[in-house]
Formats: structure tokens, sequence, C-alpha cells
């Protein structure tokens, strides 16, 4: 077996210089969040970078998550996050939120909140 892939150092280390050092993705995107990518967006990722071009190649047949993003590009998910928001960023990927808007959470607390004063009341 290749020497360099049981060697656990390398395997930790090496998926972060793909995010030249960065940690904290350009906008938080949540693990259920749904992605696509265009045959157009799979062409211009080439030159994006290996990883880039894979991930965008994985959400161009079918919508996928960024959980499965990155179990199948088998990157940490911190660097499949990063990798992604900025794939977001660059319009190479849609980004499709499965959490719902602010506005339809402030509704369902005064919803929630009228059913407890009305159970108070009882």
């Amino acid at each position: 077996m290749d020497g360099r892939r049981d060697d656990p150092r390398g395997a930790l280390v090496r998926p972060y210089a793909v995010t030249r050092g960065r940690t904290e993705p350009r906008q938080d995107i949540a693990l259920e969040a749904v992605l696509v990518a265009s045959p157009a967006a799979v062409v211009e990722s080439r030159f994006a970078g290996h990883d880039k071009h894979r991930i965008a190649t994985i959400c161009e047949g079918r919508a996928q998550s960024l959980a499965e993003i990155a179990a199948y590009t088998r990157l940490p998910l911190g660097v499949a996050r990063v990798l992604v928001a900025d794939m977001v960023a660059d319009s190479l990927l849609t980004l499709h939120s499965a959490a719902p808007p602010a506005e339809a959470f402030e509704e369902r607390m005064e919803l929630l909140e009228r059913v407890l004063s009305g159970l108070r009341r009882l």
C-alpha cells in the first residue's frame, strides 16, 4: 500500500490547504441546504480547482445537501462548507435553503403565544 495513505498526518492537514487555511465560510450554509449546479457551472468550475470541479459535477445531475457533498468528496465537513460557500458566492452553485424565512418563524411564534395564552385562560 502507498505510504502516504498510511500516514494519518497527511490526511488531517492536506484538505485545509485547499481552503488556503480558511476555516470560516463566506456565508453560513446549513447541513441540509440543497445545492444545484448548472451544466455551465460545471464547465466553469474546471478552472476553479479539482475539488470545486468535483463538487459541481456531483451537484449537476441532481440536488445535493452540504452533508452529502462532504460525504461524496470525502472532505471534512468544514472544508466542504468553505468550498461550497465560495462556489455559491461565485455563482457556481445555487443554494436552496431548507430553513423557513424569518417571517415564517415570527408568525409561528405569534400563533404559539396565542395558543398558550388561550390555554392559560382555560
